[in-house]
């Protein structure tokens, strides 16, 4: 029999890191509580969360509550202006988050050089307004914001910009041993000299299952498209078009995928799932326990 090789504290670590980043969207808590007790090495513990939170934190693009009712700050690597701090363009403010507590502790205003240009100001306020409207249909669990990433002290037409919209939305169940996301990000680069928007999005979704078993969904899909550079309004109007379009194109193959025959050559009443347990139907097929 092979003896046994104790870990070191570092590959204690690594190993609890890779476990807590990759957690199910609204689990992390979960999987961070029970790594505690498995551990039992408070320092190799803490190590692990302080780093593995901001990196999953803003993975997940996770929405946090400003203090004082000033709103919500979606935790993204497109605003992050230094060390736990997250801009929030919509309301120009400026969180401070405390990622391993998942909240966010103070707010200050936002400067003038964290912020956009006037000129790309009126581009970002009114594709922010679209994508509200957008998001607010489609996912009515979803948080969006608009950010500038490059190009930002941009003054007036004759010079290139690039926008990104993120969506980031949650349904969470434990409750009910279910959780989902969808996150997506776009990037749509304003090139002046060929007054082209091109348009990039990767969209993200993940679903976990785990009533009496483990099943996990990560589908991930990219795309692309183009449309003339208008005014702010109208450029919004276009780009908001352009991902409603693969958005609700990309949901309908993941609707088409559900509905696919199973090896039973029998439809899986996707209406009645709750009749389902996972065990007890992998025994049953396996023949376990006759």
């Amino acid at each position: 029999m092979a003896e046994e090789v104790e870990l070191n504290p570092k590959q204690k670590k690594e190993i609890a890191k890779w476990f807590l980043l990759n957690s199910p969207a609204g689990e992390i808590q979960y999987v961070a509580k029970d790594l505690r007790l498995v551990l039992n090495d408070n320092e190799v513990y803490d190590e692990a969360v302080s780093e593995s939170f901001p990196i999953y934190n803003k993975s997940h693009m996770i929405c946090l509550q400003m203090p004082a009712g000033a709103g919500d700050v979606l935790v993204t690597s497109f605003g992050e202006l230094g060390e736990n701090e997250y801009l929030d363009p919509r309301t120009a403010q400026v969180a401070i988050v405390d990622h391993v507590k998942q909240v966010c502790t103070e707010v200050r205003p936002a400067t003038d050089e964290e912020l956009s240009s006037a000129y790309v100001e009126e581009f970002r306020s009114a594709l922010d307004v679209e994508i509200l409207k957008y998001a607010g249909e489609a996912y009515p669990k979803g948080v969006c914001s608009v950010y500038c990433t490059k190009g930002k002290e941009v003054e007036g037409p004759g010079f290139n910009f690039e926008l990104v919209v993120v969506i980031s939305a949650c349904r969470l169940s434990p409750q009910n041993f279910c959780n989902g996301s969808w996150r997506s990000v776009w990037t749509i680069e304003f090139q002046d000299e060929a007054q082209v928007l091109e348009v990039k999005g990767k969209l993200q979704v993940g679903a976990h299952y785990f009533e009496e078993g483990n099943v996990q969904l990560d589908a991930k899909h990219e795309c692309g498209d183009s449309t003339l550079f208008q005014s702010p309004d109208d450029s919004a109007i276009s780009i908001s078009n352009i991902l409603r379009h693969h958005e609700t194109e990309y949901l309908a193959s993941l609707e088409d995928l559900r509905r696919k025959l199973p090896v039973t050559r029998t439809l899986f009443p996707w209406h009645n799932t709750s009749q389902f347990s996972l065990t007890r139907e992998i025994t049953k097929e396996l023949g376990i326990g006759k």
